[in-house]
């Protein structure tokens, strides 16, 4: 089955919307099942964008892509270094 990707502003409202109806007392597999998403999806968000506005959670997942490419860059610097190292070394 193909996987969806949501937006965290979908996501954002869908958590909403499920406190909302929660509080009404449905549920939360009746929730879920309404909402097209499993349980184990729900619990995941919370844990992610529990407590978040839309802004923050925008600046949250432009933050996770910055930290990803700065890590990938400093692990490839180290890569190099430890080349450089052992080919002034004379290790080839």
């Amino acid at each position: 089955m193909a996987r969806k990707i949501y937006t965290p502003d979908r996501i954002i409202g869908m958590l909403r919307e499920f406190e909302v109806r929660l509080a009404q007392g449905e549920k939360a597999g009746a929730i879920c099942r309404s909402l097209s998403i499993s349980e184990q999806s729900y619990y995941r968000w919370r844990r992610a964008y529990g407590g978040l506005k839309l802004d923050q959670a925008k600046r949250l997942k432009g933050l996770e892509r910055e930290n990803g490419r700065l890590r990938k860059a400093v692990s490839d610097l180290t890569l190099e270094k430890l080349i450089l190292k052992e080919a002034a070394e004379g290790k080839y």
